[in-house]
């Protein structure tokens, strides 16, 4: 029984970091949920400690993972329109993944900036900060991911 759930966990790390380069998937809980299953095997290899940090590691990790395109956008210079047409831009990205999830947003912050009344250059420059923020995010789910695979591999 116990090589089912090692399996299964297994499984869940490789989805979870899947899940980082993909917005379809909540990468870090999917390879969270691998580190809880790897605790029902004996002995429990985590202490209490170490999984309450990770818990609140991949809350954080979601949290910033909604805000930093948004960020990116603000920051090059986006207006709320844009930061607007970057969010409606991932959403309408999700219907054309995976393509669509990473220029989405990008075309989205454009389009928003454009609609702000914005020079094109100006709009350019906002939806780079987006698609910059996006991949700042991808980035810090595939480290969160990397790290629990690592914790897995070593306590199997």
């Amino acid at each position: 029984m116990e090589y089912v759930v090692i399996i299964a966990g297994g499984l869940c790390i490789l989805a979870g970091m899947v899940g980082s380069l993909l917005p379809v998937l909540p990468g870090p809980p999917i390879s969270y949920l691998g580190l809880i299953l790897l605790q029902f095997t004996t002995p429990p290899p985590f202490t209490l400690k170490f999984m309450l940090l990770w818990a609140a590691i991949v809350v954080a990790v979601m949290v910033l993972d909604n805000l930093i395109p948004a960020y990116g956008t603000k920051k090059f210079g986006g207006s709320p329109f844009g930061v607007g047409g970057s969010i409606a831009g991932l959403v309408a990205g999700l219907f054309f993944a995976p393509a669509g999830i990473i220029l989405g947003p990008v075309i989205g912050a454009f389009l928003g900036e454009l609609i702000a009344g914005k020079q094109s250059d100006k709009a350019l420059k906002s939806a780079l900060g987006s698609f910059l923020g996006f991949m700042a995010g991808t980035l810090l789910k595939l480290v969160a991911c990397g790290m629990m695979g690592y914790y897995f591999v070593m306590n199997i």
